[in-house]
């Protein structure tokens, strides 16, 4: 094997090309969780254009591509997944049948620890060292809507019939319900971000678009598309208004929800449920397998998903003084985050104190 390392920029058209044709086929070897957005060349790229440290392992086998691996590194060698704490699919593209040794990999990267939140499943060698391992819930479209829909009635019937009842009760009472798929206008995006930033004060969780490089990353990702990846923004309009939002990522097999809020005044309505059914209506036209919605333990996710993929979280590590201190300070913040998200006589309690200090901050 041979590597070398890059930053974004230099990454050759014909690597790019080589890096997409290997998520394009994964569908059919295997490994479809390898198509995710996330793990495409256009978001390793973006977020190189909105932070520092990000480079990407070229493994070369017989002077051909075999697997890319990017990352984010440390002046002191600390690793993490690229977007690590905002990417919901992580690990190393590769071809059929790649091998790697996980120790050489970061020796060769000149990593001594390499930090993951979202690992997709089948990087086996990144695996033996996670701490945990999560459910990331999916809605399968790949039969087409009428099949995902007839799924859903089965699991969830009443949960079905009420939200297509307010999909109809919110043209009667709002105004004509219109959706847009892949709405092009910023004031959207914007209007979005504004809802998200509002829902996480009020519920008491940090504003992920106070981050400035949050901010640019979508920007920039919303402004790009082509064939093979694409930011999306679906919007649900009633009346001529915007109710509800999404903003997330399309590659070629799978779209990857990311960013969703909804007007409160609508609440009444579930507006972003009705948004969720109708991108899996448009997904599925679109050629779509599946929507994940991502790692985290949501009542509307339950609701929505028809199967469950695993992700996880943890370290690899070599021998080195740098990785045993990252791996102490981190794993005991990890180690109770995840206790309590998983156990509900915790989360409960949490999670009302949280939205309490939400409205005390917000006048509420």
């Amino acid at each position: 094997m041979d590597i070398t390392l890059h930053r974004p920029g230099e990454l050759t058209a014909a690597d790019r090309a080589a890096w997409t044709a290997m998520q394009s086929k994964a569908h059919l070897h295997g490994s479809p969780e390898l198509g995710n957005p996330f793990l495409s060349p256009e978001f390793t790229l973006a977020m190189g254009r909105c932070r520092r440290g990000v480079r990407i392992a070229v493994v070369r086998e017989d002077g051909e591509p075999a697997a890319f691996f990017p990352f984010q590194r440390s002046v002191t060698g600390v690793g993490r997944a690229v977007g690590l704490g905002v990417s919901d699919s992580q690990g190393l593209v590769h071809r059929p049948g790649f091998e790697w040794d996980a120790r050489d990999l970061l020796r060769a990267c000149g990593l001594s620890v390499w930090e993951f939140d979202h690992l997709a499943g089948g990087q086996e060698p990144f695996e033996a060292e996670a701490s945990g391992s999560f459910p990331s819930p999916v809605m399968d479209v790949d039969q087409g809507y009428e099949t995902y829909l007839r799924v859903l009635r089965e699991r969830s019937p009443k949960f079905t019939r009420t939200t297509l009842a307010k999909d109809r009760k919110l043209g009667r009472d709002a105004g004509e319900v219109r959706y847009v798929h892949d709405e092009r206008d910023p004031e959207a995006l914007a209007t979005l971000m504004e809802w998200k930033s509002a829902q996480y004060r009020r519920t008491g969780r940090s504003d992920r678009f106070a981050h400035a490089w949050i901010n640019r990353l979508a920007q920039q990702l919303f402004h790009t598309s082509s064939e093979s990846f694409a930011g999306i923004l679906s919007v649900l309009y009633a009346g001529g208004k915007p109710v509800a939002a999404h903003f997330g990522l399309r590659s070629e097999r799978v779209l990857a929800c990311w960013f969703p809020s909804y007007d409160p005044a609508f609440a009444k309505f579930s507006p972003g449920l009705i948004l969720h059914l109708r991108m899996a209506e448009a997904a599925a036209a679109d050629g779509i397998a599946y929507l994940d919605l991502g790692r985290g333990q949501k009542e509307y996710k339950d609701s929505l998903k028809t199967r469950e993929l695993t992700v996880h979280e943890g370290w690899v590590t070599r021998r080195h003084p740098v990785a045993l201190g990252h791996r102490a300070r981190r794993a005991p913040v990890r180690a109770l985050r995840n206790t309590v998200l998983s156990r509900p006589e915790f989360f409960e309690p949490a999670d009302k104190l949280l939205k309490r200090m939400g409205k005390i901050r917000s006048g509420g």
